[in-house]
């Protein structure tokens, strides 16, 4: 990208937005594009938990680790709703919609990036529903760019055939900005997990790596390309 833009994130929960693009939003940022950021889930409340933290407590942890995730990655702003996590598909879709157009209305994106159709996280879905209907391509819409993203742990569990499989077209380099990224996700520390699991430290520089080796470059996060008008 060479000249100015502004970039959407639109992520489910705390941590997906660092998880499906933060080396992405790392360079963005650091070439001088504003990048904002919308999460609507709490991404705590459907969670049993077996001490005597309530999920009030683990919202405002779980805000704060956004603002500091967001801060590392240098965004311009990150807003988190509290829609009920893991119950997205109980809310109004067009609760949801209205919700990501008054940020488009703000912050007038020209690129946005969310999630992709075929994850497991009902949640994530809804997303990405939500986004298309919020960004529909009408005579002058500033969204030009629409990209999905993956998420470990997420993306890679949905079975083949039996939804939307995952096959990036799109390769962004993020061989300088990928230590960012890990260090973004320090902020979410508890939704990390010991390797293997897809959602630890060492498997999410793996998988930046192997997007890397098939792409020809050390690191890249990987996109379906929704829709690009040049």
């Amino acid at each position: 990208m060479t000249e100015k833009r502004t970039v959407l994130v639109v992520a489910a929960h705390p941590d997906d937005e660092v998880l499906g693009c933060g080396a992405t939003m790392a360079r963005l940022a650091a070439e001088g594009h504003a990048v904002h950021v919308l999460i609507l889930a709490d991404g705590e409340s459907s969670r049993i938990r077996s001490d005597d933290r309530s999920a009030a407590d683990l919202v405002v942890q779980r805000n704060a680790a956004a603002s500091e995730a967001n801060r590392i990655l240098g965004t311009a702003s990150v807003t988190v709703h509290q829609l009920p996590d893991n119950q997205l598909d109980s809310v109004p879709l067009l609760d949801v919609v209205r919700l990501i157009e008054a940020t488009v209305s703000r912050c007038k994106p020209d690129t946005v990036f969310t999630h992709h159709a075929g994850d497991v996280n009902v949640d994530h879905r809804v997303v990405h529903e939500a986004v298309l209907a919020a960004c529909r391509p009408l005579p002058g819409h500033p969204v030009r760019s629409l990209y999905f993203f993956e998420v470990p742990s997420s993306t890679e569990w949905r079975p083949p055939g039996s939804a939307a499989a995952f096959v990036p077209n799109l390769f962004v380099d993020v061989g300088a900005t990928l230590g960012r990224k890990l260090e973004a996700l320090g902020a979410y520390r508890a939704e990390l997990r010991e390797f293997p699991h897809p959602r630890s430290l060492q498997a999410v520089e793996a998988l930046s790596r192997w997007r890397g080796a098939t792409a020809g470059v050390s690191a890249a996060e990987a996109f379906v390309v929704g829709r690009q008008v040049i």
